[in-house]
């Protein structure tokens, strides 16, 4: 037994060869008696995505001490009521006072840990807001410290969007939070190989998965904008040393119903019919480079 304890089921194992070319990593290969097995260096390349594991038919596979019979199986999903989940998507700003039930938090950080990020590496931190007494604490802290800000001179001058907001704040209005009774803050380390997409990536599975429970979202990026500003938000949120505070989310039980989808203007949408190379002149090539870095 390897350090990543591959194991194979000898008796159920049919020597499909599905988990050798399901490996990206290109792991695995036929051993004795047609049975896979790490090939040369595949346990040092072995990223622990456990495609493996899903993908043989008899569940003959373990790894990593993960056992076939521990996983769900996988359902048929109706596409239409997934796209129509899709477009009744909305943002919140009005939402109960009051906390979900200790079983919708559960299941909502349960769900996090299957979110995919690059290169497999779940290092991602997640720092909720559970209680909405705590919720309250922080909005007030927040909101306290920007009326001061934006009635000093000269920094209510070069406010920006936060002026417009200025007396909204000083007449106590919740423009930051909106009310939301909980919040998740989002980080990953700075050396994780997609820092600034995955928190992006898990918090639009996260908002889905809670549409689909019937509670509210709305990304909040003034209150992302809130955590980088003040470093002593993010040592109130345990967020470890060495990581990046990427982005927050609002949610909570819905105070509004909506009862159709919106009818959103289209994007624009190109079907690349044929590839033909070519050299591109310095002043496109700088135009692109531009484009692709800047923000």
């Amino acid at each position: 037994m390897c350090e990543k304890n591959l194991v194979i089921d000898r008796e159920k194992c049919i020597h499909c060869g599905l988990c050798i070319d399901d490996c990206i990593s290109e792991s695995l290969e036929f051993g004795d008696g047609e049975v896979p097995k790490f090939a040369q260096g595949g346990e040092e390349r072995c990223i622990k995505c456990q495609h493996c594991l899903a993908v043989c038919p008899m569940g003959a596979i373990s790894i990593l001490n993960k056992n076939p019979e521990n996983s769900d199986k996988i359902m048929d999903y109706n596409p239409d009521e997934v796209l129509n989940l899709i477009k009744s998507r909305r943002s919140i700003r009005n939402y109960k006072q009051e906390n979900l039930p200790k079983e919708k938090f559960d299941k909502l950080k349960n769900m996090l840990n299957w979110t995919p990020t690059g290169c497999n590496f779940h290092k991602m931190h997640f720092a909720f807001i559970e209680d909405i007494s705590i919720m309250d604490k922080i909005r007030k802290y927040i909101n306290e410290k920007l009326v001061k800000i934006l009635t000093k001179t000269p920094v209510d001058k070069i406010a920006g969007k936060f002026s417009h907001y200025k007396d909204q704040l000083i007449a106590g209005e919740d423009v930051i939070f909106r009310g939301a009774p909980h919040m998740v803050v989002v980080s990953a380390p700075i050396n994780a190989p997609c820092v600034n997409i995955d928190p992006i990536i898990a918090l639009s599975y996260f908002e889905l998965y809670a549409q689909s429970m019937g509670i509210g979202t709305c990304w909040c990026g003034f209150g992302q904008m809130c955590m980088q500003l003040f470093p002593e938000l993010a040592e109130q949120m345990r967020i470890p040393d060495g990581y990046k505070v990427s982005y927050v989310m609002l949610f909570g039980p819905s105070d509004v119903k909506y009862s159709r989808t919106t009818q959103p203007d289209s994007f624009e949408f190109t079907t690349v019919d044929r590839f033909e190379p070519h050299k591109v002149c310095l002043f496109d090539k700088i135009k692109r480079y531009f484009w692709n870095s800047i923000r």
